[in-house]
């Protein structure tokens, strides 16, 4: 399929955060960019071209959306794939459903993982309370997920060999659900991955993360504790999954590193990713350029770091009751970046922005971030 050049309309489903850092690399490369999601007053709507809302199952609007765009991507994996089935009909669609139809449900993602050869923790598919009774007994300690519709650590629940199976099946409140043994694991990193239709592939370097309350809160790159040779099998395997899923767009994919210096798949993300923020300021080319780049099928940029970098996350809990965090005296050291994304209802573990800071090295890019997060405290 020939390229989508600059002037042509990209569509986004989905109208959040990452919605709005796609349109902005867009928009500079000359596209115009339609956004859909049942919300309004959104993120990507502030700098999109056109919003359209409606619900993801409204076959209408979806067609009506089509037919003013040259192509789909999507920012979030919690859509019905049906919806892309719908677009598929009208406009090529990137990632396409086989990609989101295994991400976006836990158990046909261990289940297809597993089938590449690739190791996850152990885990078993759990639909009754006897079924998750024999996983306790054979894991011992793990955590309870549901099959669909979880992230940032909804629909988890740890428990010990001890739990009681009957009442937490019950309480739990789904047929169907994977639980996971527990990973001794030294760190949490992440590894993106950009393809395009023809095949072509860019790898990202590895970015270690570190989570608050099952929320990413701080991301390093390039990872610190994480050996270049486990780098490379990561990103082999991120290479695996891609092509396997023949997915085209952007993927991250979030590993343990285990005892051993082993990668182990956690979990898999068929767009742009929360920890991949830092590479907006940090790298020659971000992770959304890329993906426009991908979906439009023109050559892929460059993964290449320009400097050691950290991002922290700005969740509403920084906000006061009345008034502005303070971004003067964050903003004090020049090495420091901000990026909000426009939404005016700050809630406590709701993601408001990011601040990234560059540094001689990743310790001291840290310490800037850190020092530039706890500044807007400050009164």
């Amino acid at each position: 399929m020939s390229a989508i050049l600059p002037g042509a309309t990209l569509g986004m489903l989905g109208s959040g955060q990452l919605g709005r850092m796609f349109a902005i690399e867009a928009r500079r490369l000359g596209y115009r960019v339609h956004v859909f999601s049942p919300d309004s007053d959104t993120p990507a709507g502030e700098v999109a071209n056109a919003s359209w809302i409606a619900e993801y199952d409204d076959e209408d609007s979806l067609k009506e959306f089509a037919n003013t765009v040259d192509v789909v991507s999507l920012e979030f994996e919690n859509i019905d794939v049906q919806a892309l089935h719908v677009l598929e009909q009208y406009v090529p669609v990137r990632p396409g459903p086989l990609t989101l139809h295994t991400a976006q449900h836990r158990a046909r993602e261990k289940t297809a993982l597993r089938n590449m050869g690739l190791a996850t923790a152990p885990f078993h598919l759990v639909h009754s309370a006897d079924e998750l009774s024999r996983a306790q007994q054979e894991l011992g300690e793990g955590i309870l997920k549901t099959a669909a519709w979880g992230y940032d650590g909804k629909g988890q629940q740890r428990l010990s060999p001890q739990a009681d199976a009957k009442s937490v099946w019950q309480n739990f409140g789904t047929d169907e659900a994977v639980f996971e043994g527990l990973v001794k694991f030294r760190c949490e990193f992440s590894v993106i991955g950009v393809r395009t239709e023809a095949g072509d592939m860019q790898l990202y370097g590895a970015v270690e993360n570190a989570h608050a309350n099952h929320i990413l809160d701080v991301s390093l790159a390039p990872a610190p504790s994480v050996p270049e040779s486990a780098v490379q099998r990561a990103q082999e395997m991120t290479r695996v999954v891609m092509e396997k899923l023949d997915t085209v767009g952007v993927l991250c994919i979030e590993f343990f590193l285990d005892e051993h210096d082993e990668p182990i798949i956690n979990e898999i993300a068929p767009r742009p990713h929360n920890s991949g923020h830092l590479t907006i300021d940090a790298h020659y080319v971000c992770q959304f350029e890329q993906q426009v780049r991908a979906i439009c099928g023109l050559p892929l940029g460059t993964t290449q770091q320009r400097q050691p970098a950290a991002m922290v996350n700005l969740l509403g809990d920084l906000w006061p009751v009345h008034g502005q965090p303070n971004w003067v005296a964050a903003l004090s050291n020049p090495l420091v970046k901000l990026h909000l994304y426009g939404k005016q209802d700050a809630r406590p573990g709701r993601k408001m922005g990011h601040l990234t800071a560059l540094g001689d090295s990743v310790a001291a890019a840290e310490t800037t971030a850190q020092s530039a997060r706890q500044s807007l405290l400050e009164r």
